[in-house]
């Protein structure tokens, strides 16, 4: 890209970044019916055990522990756009298996075992090689903006997508709701074959550091996110708080539904209204950050995030007043979140060189969302043997603690993108150095 940033239009009239944008949006309301409608589908039609919508949440998230090989050969794969269209279409076909089997009477926990493990794997492909193709779309002067105006859809999604699909479930059932997801997932593919980037594709040098043997390019990209002070931190303060984030999310629906006597309507509709809080913190996250810097709004985000856990941990009373307090859990979760993945993206996109992206991407997942099966696999152990309550309560209290990684690295006192260019940075090294 080429120009002053004061002369280029909004990104939304970049026909790329739109395109995409556009997308990204129609894929994230599916992801929230989705999300809803799976474990209400074990829960209602299959009466699931706690432990057993635990290992559903857990299989979602498994294939990540793969991540640091596929990200490093994502890296070697000149077209990316291709990568991502591919592993929309492959969700979106798994997907459409399950109103299919139980339109037959034939659905059962074993096929959504699978399909959320294959589901979970096409994930992964498109998030090691997203990275790449969005730094093609999106100059590194408007990341913050960029990354905000995606975190504003996301988070609109948020407010809509569990509404309407509580309102699915209920009047058209679970499994037709999940053929929304799958539509969304075939109209994203459309929209991403539709997005041109504007940055000119790097090649893939044969004299690359990646460019030795796939476990020596999956070497180098945990190499490179353990020695660099900014990825080191945020891996160990985001992998924290997905371990005790997911403790909480694979129980939410099961406490919702059974303890606290929510109607899937009505949960939906608190989980929309919180979800105010999303669309509020990534409209707001760019400006917070210019006025209090990019490293504190991550460390605000780090507390307020995981600490709303502890308001569904005490809600009780009536109906309306449970509702109530999940929502505003759901709103304070959302702010923070926002500032806490809008400041952190922008930084990480900021940090890692461009034939290195999806190599540290596949690493840095590996890790942080790898460590989401144990916490949804945790959560159900815990919620059986000492009760769902005391476990939201564990969630809340280990989730916060993510901060103490950020403490003493460099993020706390960086206030714009301009001071990682002030950073000591490790240089990639050669594929099989170190041996």
């Amino acid at each position: 890209m080429s120009g002053p940033a004061a002369a280029r239009p909004p990104l939304l009239r970049e026909p790329g970044f739109r395109s995409f944008f556009v997308a990204h949006t129609v894929s994230q309301f599916g992801d929230r019916i989705s999300e809803l409608a799976f474990p209400l589908l074990a829960v209602l039609l299959l009466d699931a055990t706690a432990v057993q919508v635990s290992v559903l949440t857990a299989l979602v998230w498994l294939p990540n522990l793969a991540a640091i090989f596929l990200g490093a050969w994502v890296d070697r794969q000149p077209n990316k756009k291709r990568l991502l269209v591919a592993a929309d279409l492959i969700r979106a076909g798994l997907l459409v298996t399950v109103p299919l089997a139980f339109a037959f009477d034939a659905g059962t926990l074993a096929q959504l075992y699978v399909v959320a493990f294959l589901t979970g794997t096409a994930a992964v492909l498109f998030n090691t090689t997203y990275p790449a193709f969005f730094v093609l779309l999106v100059d590194r002067s408007r990341y913050l903006d960029a990354n905000g105006a995606l975190s504003a859809s996301r988070s609109v999604s948020f407010i809509a997508g569990p509404a309407i699909g509580g309102a699915l479930v209920q009047a058209l059932t679970a499994p037709v709701a999940m053929l929304v997801d799958a539509v969304s997932f075939a109209l994203s593919a459309l929209g991403i074959t539709r997005a041109r980037p504007d940055g000119a594709v790097p090649p893939v040098p044969a004299d690359d550091p990646g460019a030795g043997t796939l476990w020596q390019r999956a070497r180098d990209g945990l190499r490179f996110t353990l020695r660099d002070p900014v990825l080191r931190a945020s891996l160990g303060c985001t992998t924290t708080v997905n371990y005790f984030t997911f403790v909480f999310n694979a129980l939410l629906v099961l406490f919702a539904t059974r303890t606290l006597g929510l109607p899937s309507g009505l949960l939906g509709l608190a989980l929309g209204a919180g979800a105010v809080g999303g669309l509020l913190g990534a409209v707001v996250t760019p400006r917070l950050a210019g006025r209090i810097g990019v490293g504190r709004g991550v460390m605000l985000g780090a507390v307020v995030f995981p600490a709303s856990i502890a308001i569904v941990a005490v809600a009780d009373g009536p109906l309306w007043s449970k509702a109530v307090l999940v929502g505003a859990a759901e709103f304070l979760s959302g702010v923070g979140v926002m500032l806490f993945d809008v400041n952190l993206n922008a930084l990480k996109a900021a940090v890692i060189p461009d034939g290195l992206r999806s190599r540290v991407a596949g690493a840095y997942s590996a890790i942080n969302y790898g460590i989401r099966p144990l916490g949804a696999l945790t959560g159900g152990a815990l919620g059986s043997w000492l009760g769902l309550r005391p476990t939201l309560w564990i969630a809340a209290i280990g989730g916060t603690l993510c901060v103490l990684w950020l403490l003493p690295s460099p993020i706390p006192g960086m206030r714009s993108l301009d001071d990682v260019d002030r950073l000591g940075r490790p240089e990639p090294e050669p594929a099989g150095a170190g041996r």
